[in-house]
């Protein structure tokens, strides 16, 4: 076996305090969101999803702003055992699922560097983001969305569905923003559809949370 130690320089010389063990830093963060973070308002299958999105942000208080339709967490899970893809509005999404914890190996799609998008966009007078959602075709049956970037994709999404389009098994919803962020989520929170859902409401989003929350329904796990 090759000794990489002689590739590199030695170790810095320590100069702070700070943990350096992988899995008693793993262990403790999660122990502090336990301790620190509001959960109770939440269905019980979903607090393991809010723990892994506090997580990812580093804020406590985040799982304030969580909303969680009852069956989220049941439904998402079960299109994913059954092989459904994961759809996604954004390429950081993509990257930031883990797809050793996907059950049967799920497809994740973004559409968004579809040569098509560009077109649509400027033609349908939209943004790129909600172009891209009109490629999902008829892949949006029964998948596990997540957007996490653009309102608009959220939107967009819901309009083609009241338009008689696919509808998929669960929608997690947390687009960032100032600019339609906050309706989108609420407008997905009243989907008279029957769409379970994840919202964070306000503002507050991002690629880095959708993957999380992605993640967490992936795999069962107790944190």
């Amino acid at each position: 076996m090759t000794d990489v130690t002689n590739d590199v320089h030695g170790p810095p010389t320590r100069r702070y305090e700070y943990v350096t063990d992988g899995a008693e830093i793993y262990r403790r963060s999660f122990a502090t969101i336990r301790a620190e973070a509001r959960l109770d308002h939440l269905p019980e299958d979903a607090r393991v999803v809010a723990v892994r999105m506090v997580h990812a942000s580093g804020d406590v208080e985040l799982t304030q702003h969580i909303a969680v339709h009852p069956r989220l967490v049941s439904a998402a899970r079960e299109a994913l055992k059954a092989g459904a893809p994961v759809l996604t509005d954004a390429h950081m999404i993509a990257s930031g699922i883990t797809r050793a914890r996907l059950p049967r190996d799920n497809e994740v799609v973004c559409t968004l560097r579809d040569e098509r998008v560009p077109a649509l966009a400027k033609a349908w007078g939209t943004t790129r983001s909600a172009a891209a959602v009109s490629l999902w075709g008829d892949r949006v049956d029964g998948s596990v969305v997540a957007i996490g970037n653009a309102p608009t994709a959220l939107f967009h999404l819901l309009e083609t569905i009241a338009d008689g389009g696919p509808r998929p098994a669960a929608i997690v919803g947390i687009p960032v923003g100032f600019i339609g962020s906050a309706e989108s989520k609420t407008a997905l929170a009243e989907n008279p559809f029957d769409i379970p859902w994840l919202v964070v409401r306000g503002r507050r989003g991002g690629s880095a949370l959708a993957a999380s929350a992605v993640n967490a329904l992936a795999r069962e796990e107790e944190l």
